[in-house]
């Protein structure tokens, strides 16, 4: 039976994003899995398998088809995490696709990958 596993993303800096991802979700590295090239995190509470880093020299795309949305419950912890995240790595991004009052805001890691941080309270926005 076919499963879905978990998300992967394109990096140039496998500690950079290890640092950046394992504090922003608070995810741990699985030491068994792990390469040069290749770094997979799971949950800190060990519920399994979250994230993939992966060793890639191609740029960040502005406008990926696949993206991560990181949910809060409210406006005050969007804006919060937002800002936790900004002093982890994170960059706004200028995003030219916002709709009106969206319930998002787009984020960069330091690689360039382009994440969203949705607030619950005010989505389903279907645009991010």
């Amino acid at each position: 039976m076919l499963r879905l596993g978990f998300p992967v993303i394109g990096v140039t800096d496998i500690p950079r994003a290890v640092s950046f991802w394992t504090s922003a979700l608070d995810l741990v590295p699985v030491s068994e899995w792990e390469s040069p090239g290749w770094r997979t995190l799971e949950y800190a509470d060990g519920s399994g398998r979250a994230l993939a880093l992966m060793l890639s020299s191609s740029p960040a795309e502005a406008h990926p088809r696949i993206h991560l949305d990181l949910l809060t419950d409210t406006t005050a912890e969007q804006e919060a995490e937002v800002e936790r995240l900004i002093g982890l790595g994170a960059v706004r991004v200028d995003w030219d696709l916002y709709p009106p009052d969206p319930d998002f805001v787009v984020l960069a890691d330091p690689d360039g990958n382009i994440f969203c941080i949705v607030d619950l309270s005010r989505a389903p926005s279907g645009s991010s």
